[in-house]
């Protein structure tokens, strides 16, 4: 399916440049927005789209900070109230008149803000598709209490460092393709891709990182150890299917342990074979996934 990009213009100052299918599906169709993580952009979901592109009107949009779009400086615009800010304005230029958005899928940094859209503002969703994104309080309890996933995450703290974007960028990404690995998936074509990504600026992608309290402890730092997430500001209850691959070597399965406290309407579909970038490993996995989530 042949792709074609926009930019959408939030009325908060924020543009987005998005993904869609060239051909739109008939009228009346669902309407389902899709969420990239890092260090990625929209166009992992183009596969994706091409499959149920013709069944359901797909916008994939480049967060913010990202190539194509807006990109303030600050750090603390990338905390999870303007990413959040970000969705809403999205889904009102995307939903049908007073309807909410049928599906919104989110994977990695995307779903950390489509967790927090759906605790916050669930009459803009129907459904909820999750893939490979810890919800904040099992993260939270993970990085305080386990060792594992401690260690798994602690590539965070380097994020974080001044000097990232500087030691990411040497030696055509040396240090960036490692969190890829060397998948099938990633052709020259892709490969290209993400290069493009990557020399359209790591600042603003990088400040995800640096603006969320959510990483591991380092050192003498006790910032972890202070935080407190209340249950009614992070229970979800638009009903959410999480679709998680096993084999993720940065988001561990114990994430998933004890979600239904936060997400009462919770369905799990563990894909043992997969690891954190099953969007690009099965493609039509994930687009049966959405149908079946869109059906009456």
């Amino acid at each position: 399916m042949t792709m074609r990009t926009f930019v959408a213009d939030l009325p908060h100052g924020i543009s987005l440049t998005c993904r869609t299918a060239a051909r739109p599906p008939a009228a009346g169709a669902p309407r389902v927005l899709l969420l990239h993580g890092f260090p990625e952009a929209a166009f992992v979901w183009d596969e994706v789209i091409g499959l149920v592109g013709e069944a359901a009107l797909c916008w994939a949009p480049q967060l913010r900070g990202y190539v194509g779009s807006s990109a303030p400086a600050e750090v603390s615009a990338y905390r999870a109230k303007h990413l959040v800010a970000d969705l809403v304005a999205l889904a009102a230029l995307m939903a049908q008149p007073g309807a909410p958005l049928d599906l919104l899928v989110a994977h990695d940094w995307g779903g950390a803000a489509a967790w927090a859209l759906a605790a916050q503002r669930p009459e803009l969703l129907r459904r909820l598709l999750i893939i490979n994104s810890p919800h904040p309080a099992t993260f939270l309890r993970e990085l305080k209490s386990n060792p594992a996933q401690q260690k798994a995450s602690a590539y965070m703290n380097f994020l974080c460092r001044p000097d990232a974007e500087a030691l990411l960028a040497e030696n055509d990404f040396a240090r960036l393709w490692p969190f890829l690995g060397e998948p099938a998936w990633l052709t020259a074509a892709v490969r290209e891709q993400y290069r493009a990504t990557w020399r359209g600026g790591l600042t603003g992608p990088l400040n995800y990182y640096r603006a969320s309290p959510l990483r591991p402890q380092s050192g003498a730092d006790e910032a972890l150890r202070q935080i407190v997430l209340d249950d009614g500001s992070v229970t979800v209850r638009v009903p959410t299917h999480v679709l998680w691959g096993e084999r993720d070597r940065a988001l561990l399965p114990a994430l998933l342990d004890g979600l239904e406290r936060w997400v009462p309407a919770l369905s799990v579909e563990r894909v043992p074979e997969a690891s954190h970038w099953i969007v690009h490993e099965q493609p039509a996995r994930v687009a049966t996934t959405i149908r079946r989530l869109l059906a009456p």
